[in-house]
This record gives C-alpha cells, sequence and structure tokens, in this order.
C-alpha cells in the first residue's frame, strides 16, 4: 500500500475554481485509493464584513469569461453564473453538521451544485435546509444547529489554520506527510492533475512515517 499522504483543502463555496477542482482530487482519491486522505477545510472569501462581489458586476463576468467557462468546458463541467453572491459561513456550518451525520461528501458535492449550477442562495438557513433532507438530513436539526451557530467555532478554526500557514486564496492544498516533521507542499489554484500527481510523487518520496 506505501506511505499515507494527507492532503488537506481549503475552499470556499462560493468559489467556480473550488469546483472545479473536485473532479481533479475525486481522481486522486481514485488512483491513489488507501494512499490519499483528502480533508476539506473552510476558507471563507468574503466574511463579515468584507463586501460581497456584484453579481451583475464587470469583475465577475470577465473572470467567468476568461477563466472559468473556459476551464469548466474543458473538465467536462456545467457551471453558469450565479444570480446572488452570498455569505458561505452558513454552508461551512451545514456540511460540518452533515459530516457529524455520515454525509459530508454528498452534502459537500450538493452545495456545490446548487450554486454554481442552480444558483441558489447557499447564505440562507431556508435553502441549506432544503439541500440537506436532498442528502438524507433531518432539516429541522439542521436549521437549530445553524440558527445556534453550533458549528461556527470550527469554521473559524479551519480559517485560522490557513492564515497561520499563510492561505490567502484558495482552492489551496497542503500535502504533508504524518510524522514527516515540517516538510509540506502546498499548492494554489485550480491545479491540473499532472501537476498534483507530481506533487503527490514528490511528497510520497519524502521520508517520515
Amino acid at each position: 500500500m506505501g506511505p499515507t499522504l494527507r492532503v488537506d483543502v481549503w475552499s470556499d463555496y462560493v468559489c467556480p475554481f473550488c469546483y472545479l477542482e473536485m473532479p481533479v482530487l475525486e481522481q486522486l482519491r481514485r488512483e491513489r485509493d488507501g494512499q490519499v486522505t483528502i480533508s476539506w477545510r473552510a476558507f471563507e472569501l468574503r466574511p463579515e464584513p468584507v463586501p460581497t462581489l456584484d453579481p451583475d458586476g464587470e469583475y465577475l463576468h470577465r473572470v467567468w469569461g476568461q477563466s472559468v467557462y473556459p476551464m469548466a468546458r474543458e473538465r467536462g463541467m456545467a457551471l453558469r453564473l450565479p444570480p446572488v453572491q452570498p455569505r458561505s459561513r452558513k454552508a461551512f456550518e451545514a456540511v460540518a453538521f452533515a459530516r457529524d451525520a455520515g454525509r459530508f461528501d454528498t452534502m459537500h458535492l450538493a452545495l456545490f451544485r446548487a450554486f454554481f449550477e442552480h444558483g441558489r442562495d447557499i447564505g440562507e438557513v431556508a435553502v441549506l435546509q432544503e439541500i440537506g433532507a436532498s442528502v438524507g438530513l433531518d432539516p429541522d436539526r439542521l436549521g437549530a444547529d445553524l440558527t445556534e451557530g453550533r458549528r461556527t467555532a470550527g469554521v473559524l478554526e479551519d480559517e485560522c489554520a490557513a492564515a497561520a500557514i499563510g492561505i490567502t486564496g484558495v482552492p489551496a492544498m497542503v500535502l504533508s506527510r504524518p510524522g514527516g516533521g515540517e516538510r509540506a507542499y502546498l499548492l494554489s489554484g485550480a491545479v491540473p492533475y499532472a501537476a498534483l500527481a507530481e506533487a503527490v510523487e514528490r511528497a510520497l518520496a519524502e521520508p517520515g512515517g
């Protein structure tokens, strides 16, 4: 089986490039089954009081036209520029609830799809309850959890960890070996599979464990 590698992925549900990196990470999971553990972590690009982006503004239309749509076509994914630009903290809290219920993977994907394929406002508790119900979560329990902010501390903990290692944008992937000391590899952006696979090879070759 070989050594185990941990891949921490900081992402945001309102970041199209984070969604676009999902098939790359899924390919890594398939091809390195048993050797790689992938852990998705929270990173709010625009937490309070940072202003959210204008859904109709020139900036978003330019970025989507120049980068998002071409990459989506290349990776065989269907994204469209959402009509809303919500804050994402509640979405992170909802997926933390899903993790404890054994539904992380399905909720994680459902949140990205809800925003980038259906244009839903994933900052609204009622919307998150509907998405949660669609993947088998109890919407009432989820709603109470979100309203009371039971998972907020965990979201902030992920963001503090990102800040501590200098992550300022997402997606950001940190590759590390348990017992490998301080040595780690950081990849930024929606990198192609070849680049990720090369970094994984280097990290697995490091002495450690």
